[in-house]
């Protein structure tokens, strides 16, 4: 079973860098705010993830850190994209199913006040 939070020193030993190198990046790009406790930062799973990228992007593709927050940006703009496109085709899928589930609706509704109908021609007698 993994952790939900990770320590600053646990990050910094994954990742093999620093506190104070883990701290400036936090400082400027945003998406990797950690939640604070007391004096303690906590970092997620994602935001590991993420903390990784960046790493990879200056120190191995040779980024600056302007360059990988703008990346990271547009990376984080294509993945809402994508999520919106799921969004709209969910929609769509319900919105095709509505007729279906209106008239069964409908149906029901009739049903029912039928059902009424006859008990209250039952109470009459």
């Amino acid at each position: 079973m993994t952790k939900q939070y990770y320590t600053i020193g646990e990050v910094s030993n994954l990742l093999e860098v620093k506190p104070h190198v883990l701290r400036y990046w936090e400082s400027e790009i945003p998406l990797i705010r950690p939640k604070k406790s007391g004096h303690q930062r906590r970092y997620t799973l994602q935001q590991i993830e993420t903390l990784k990228k960046i790493k990879d992007m200056l120190y191995n593709q040779r980024y600056t850190i302007d360059g990988a927050r703008q990346k990271l940006r547009q990376d984080k703009d294509l993945k809402e994209e994508i999520r919106q496109e799921a969004i709209a085709k969910q929609r769509s899928k319900i919105d095709a199913a509505m007729p279906a589930v209106a008239k069964d609706l409908i149906e029901l509704r009739n049903s029912l006040v039928k059902l009424k109908k006859e008990i209250e021609e039952i109470n009459r007698k």
